[in-house]
C-alpha cells in the first residue's frame, strides 16, 4: 500500500516572497514612523544629544534583545509564535504615539516598537533562510529586504501625505499607520496557515547526515565577522540624528524630511538586490562598500546644501540595505541550522549595543562639533576596513543553491 507523504504547498520563491509582503505591510508602519521620530521629539522638546539616545537605544533593544529571543528559537522552534508577538508589538505602538503629548511616553513608545522586532526578528531569520538555502541565500535575502523596504518607501510617503493635509500634525499621521499594521497581521496569519514548518525547505547537507547540536560552539568566523559588523556600526549615524539636522537647521522643510526618507528606503532596496546578487557570486568581499559607504554619509549629509545632504541620507540607506539583506545572508553561510537563531540573535544584539553608541556618538559629537563627527566617524571606518581586509574576507565562502 503506498503511503501519503506530506508536501509542501508552497515554493521556497512564494515564501520568501509572502514573507517580504507582510515585511512590506509592517515597514509602512514602523518606517513610517521612523521617517519623522527626530522632528516629532524635537516639537516635544528633545535635544540632539537626546534624539540621537533615543533612536539609538530604540535601535538597541531592536537588536540586542535577540540575545534571549534567537536562543528561545532555537530551543523551543516556536518561530511562528514569536514573529506574531512581535509584529502585534509593532502594530500596536506605533499608532500609539498619535495618543500622546508626553516625551517620555512617546520615547517609550518608540523603544517599544523597537522591542517588537525584537522578538519577531531571529525567528523570521531563521525561517527565510530555510527557503532562501533552495534559491540562494544572497538572493533570498535580497528579495525579502527588497519588498521590505518598498513599504519603508510607502510608510514615509503615506506620512508626507497626511502632514501636508494636516498643516504638518504628527498625530493624525501615526494614527494612520494603523490601518497598514492590521493588513500585515492578517497577512502574516495567512502565511502561517499555508507554511506550518517551514524548515522543511533546506534539505540536510548529505543524505543521512544529523543536524549540529543546539548546543554546538559557534564556528570562529561568526565571531571575527560579528567585530567588523560591530566596529563599522560604531559611526553609523540613526536617521533620527540625520532628520534632526535636516529639520532644525532648515535644509529641508519639514514636511520633505519623510520624503527624503522614502528615497533612502528606494535605495536600501536597490543596495539590497545589488549587493545580494553579487554576494552569490563573488563572496565576502562585497561587503567592503560598508566602511567606505558609511565614512562618507556624515561629510555629505550635515552640510545646509540640500542636493549634498540628500545625497548622504541616499548613502545612508545603501548601507542599511546591505546590513538588511546580505549581512543576514552571510550568517547563514557561516552558522550550522541548528545555532542559527543564536547566532542571528548575538549577531543582532551586537549590531545593537553599536547602535546605541553610534546614536549617541553621533548625536552629542554633532552637539559639540560637525567637523570632529565626520573625522572620528572617517577614523573609525578606516580601522572596520582594516579588520576587514585582514581577517573577514578569507574566512567563509557562500553556500550556492542547488
Amino acid at each position: 500500500m503506498r503511503v501519503a507523504v506530506p508536501t509542501i504547498r508552497w515554493t521556497p520563491w512564494r515564501f520568501v516572497t509572502a514573507f517580504g509582503a507582510v515585511s512590506l505591510l509592517s515597514d509602512v508602519v514602523y518606517e513610517g514612523a521612523r521617517s519623522v521620530i527626530g522632528p516629532y521629539l524635537a516639537t516635544l522638546g528633545a535635544s540632539a544629544t537626546l534624539v540621537g539616545l533615543v533612536t539609538g537605544a530604540g535601535e538597541a533593544f531592536a537588536l540586542a534583545g535577540r540575545l534571549g529571543t534567537g536562543p528561545l528559537a532555537d530551543r523551543t522552534r516556536a518561530y511562528w509564535p514569536l514573529v506574531l508577538i512581535g509584529y502585534a508589538v509593532t502594530v500596536v505602538s506605533v499608532p500609539a504615539l498619535g495618543l500622546t503629548t508626553a516625551l517620555w511616553l512617546a520615547a517609550a513608545l518608540f523603544i517599544a516598537e523597537r522591542a517588537g522586532k525584537a522578538i519577531r526578528g531571529p525567528a523570521r531569520d531563521v525561517m527565510i533562510s530555510y527557503a532562501a538555502a533552495a534559491i540562494g541565500r544572497g538572493k533570498g535575502f535580497a528579495v525579502h529586504e527588497a519588498l521590505d523596504q518598498a513599504g519603508g518607501v510607502a510608510g514615509p510617503l503615506l506620512v508626507a501625505a497626511v502632514l501636508a493635509a494636516t498643516a504638518q500634525h504628527y498625530r493624525p499621521a501615526f494614527l494612520a499607520l494603523a490601518v497598514p499594521g492590521v493588513a500585515a497581521l492578517l497577512l502574516l496569519l495567512w502565511l502561517r496557515a499555508g507554511v506550518p514548518d517551514p524548515h522543511r525547505f533546506e534539505p540536510r547537507p548529505h543524505p543521512g547526515a544529523a543536524p549540529a547540536p543546539a548546543n554546538a560552539r559557534l564556528p570562529r568566523s561568526f565571531w571575527t565577522y560579528l567585530a567588523f559588523t560591530v566596529l563599522t556600526t560604531v559611526g553609523y549615524a540613526t536617521f533620527g540624528v540625520l532628520s534632526f539636522h535636516l529639520a532644525t537647521r532648515h535644509v529641508v522643510p519639514p514636511a520633505v524630511v519623510p520624503v527624503v526618507y522614502a528615497a533612502a528606503m528606494g535605495v536600501d532596496a536597490f543596495a539590497a538586490l545589488a549587493s545580494g546578487w553579487l554576494y552569490d557570486r563573488a563572496g565576502f568581499r562585497v561587503l567592503a562598500a560598508v566602511p567606505v559607504l558609511t565614512a562618507l554619509i556624515p561629510l555629505a549629509t550635515f552640510t545646509t546644501t540640500s542636493a549634498t545632504a540628500i545625497a548622504g541620507v541616499l548613502a545612508w540607506g545603501a548601507v542599511l540595505g546591505i546590513q538588511e539583506s546580505t549581512m543576514r545572508a552571510a550568517i547563514a553561510d557561516i552558522v550550522p541550522a541548528a545555532r542559527r537563531g543564536t547566532a542571528y540573535g548575538i549577531f543582532a544584539a551586537g549590531l545593537g549595543g553599536a547602535t546605541l553608541v553610534g546614536g549617541l556618538l553621533t548625536g552629542a559629537l554633532y552637539d559639540y562639533s560637525i567637523t570632529v563627527l565626520i573625522v572620528t566617524v572617517a577614523g573609525i571606518q578606516a580601522v572596520a576596513l582594516a579588520l576587514f581586509l585582514t581577517t573577514v574576507r578569507p574566512a567563509t565562502r557562500p553556500a550556492r543553491p542547488a
